[in-house]
């Protein structure tokens, strides 16, 4: 099921939408979800609690008012009240799942290529390689602009991984022979960690890379300073590597 484009875009700008990273539109959702929860919770437990003290045993003479167990319940209106109840309960939840499905919708699609820089990810026993549209490919780390959108192309030259980068909620499997597509939008610069989020062998637990998020003009220098070659500065395919050759013959011994 799918949204008209148009109508899709008019939500959208209506600002129902929440648009920007994937942190903040996944922290929306939750926060939309524990406000909702909470007030349900909060009318059926104080409804729970005032049913409860009205009919409360007291002794005295209004006792007989109170129903008995197996009455059915009077005084509802010929069923007004709980069709009320019903319909109400209908309108939020249907617009509960029509907003969320537009939400994720703006996930699914992000930042529009124009919007966005790609670039091509790879995944190998056991590290990631990276490759920049001007080709220049870089082997364990990732470097991307802040407040701009990065759309990822996803495969994998050997067994399934899954590229996923923790604090920008951003995940996707690496499959080879298929290419998956996933995007992020970094809010603030600094370093972050990648993971192999499928088990792939002795070395999975090493299988990280460095996602360096600069600023707009440091990237641009940056990248107008490289060109069809391959970077290979990694750290990381330094020093685990005698640890992943040490699990390898380990497992094998």
């Amino acid at each position: 099921m799918t949204l008209p484009p148009h109508l899709l875009g008019l939500v959208a700008q209506s600002g129902l939408i929440p648009r920007g990273t994937r942190v903040f539109v996944f922290n929306r959702i939750f926060n939309v979800f524990l406000l909702l929860g909470t007030l349900v919770g909060i009318v059926v437990i104080a409804y729970m609690l005032y049913n409860a003290y009205k009919y409360r045993d007291t002794g005295g003479t209004d006792d007989a008012d109170r129903p008995t167990l197996g009455e059915l319940p009077a005084g509802g209106g010929k069923g007004k009240k709980l069709f009320t109840s019903f319909a109400l309960s209908a309108v939020i939840v249907i617009s509960l799942v029509a907003w969320t499905y537009g939400t994720l919708l703006y996930v699914e699609e992000g930042p529009s290529a124009a919007e966005s820089i790609e670039v091509d990810v790879e995944g190998y026993q056991f590290g990631w390689r990276f490759t920049y549209q001007n080709g220049h490919t870089t082997d364990g780390v990732l470097r991307v602009p802040v407040d701009q959108g990065v759309r990822l192309r996803i495969t994998s030259t050997d067994v399934f991984h899954n590229f996923g980068i923790p604090e920008l909620k951003v995940k996707s499997d690496a499959i080879p022979g298929q290419e998956s597509e996933t995007w992020f939008i970094a809010d603030e610069t600094g370093n972050y960690t990648a993971n192999c989020y499928e088990l792939c062998g002795a070395g999975h637990s090493y299988m990280t890379a460095t996602v360096v998020v600069m600023d707009d003009d440091e990237y641009r220098a940056w990248y107008e300073g490289t060109s069809n070659t391959t970077d290979t500065q990694n750290a990381m395919t330094t020093a685990p590597t005698a640890q992943i050759e040490s699990a390898t013959s380990t497992g094998a011994a």
